[in-house]
C-alpha cells in the first residue's frame, strides 16, 4: 500500500477487531472489559497488519 493513511487505519482496525471480538467472547461471570492479554494481542495484530502492508523497496524499470 502506497497511501499512508489507508496503510494507518487498515491497522487500527485490525487492532480494535482483536479488542472487539477479545471482550465479546467473555462469560458474564467474569465481568466487562478486556484484559491484558487481549491488549497485547491487538498489539501484536497491529504490529503485524502495519509490517505486512509495508511499500514495497523494488522499483519497475
Amino acid at each position: 500500500m502506497k497511501d499512508r493513511g489507508l496503510r494507518t487505519f487498515v491497522t487500527v482496525l485490525a487492532g480494535l477487531a482483536v479488542i472487539y471480538f477479545g471482550s465479546t467472547g467473555r462469560s458474564p461471570e467474569e465481568g466487562r472489559g478486556i484484559s491484558g492479554g487481549v491488549v497485547i494481542l491487538a498489539l501484536l495484530a497491529a504490529l503485524l497488519v502495519w509490517h505486512l502492508t509495508r511499500p514495497g523497496d523494488k522499483t519497475v524499470k
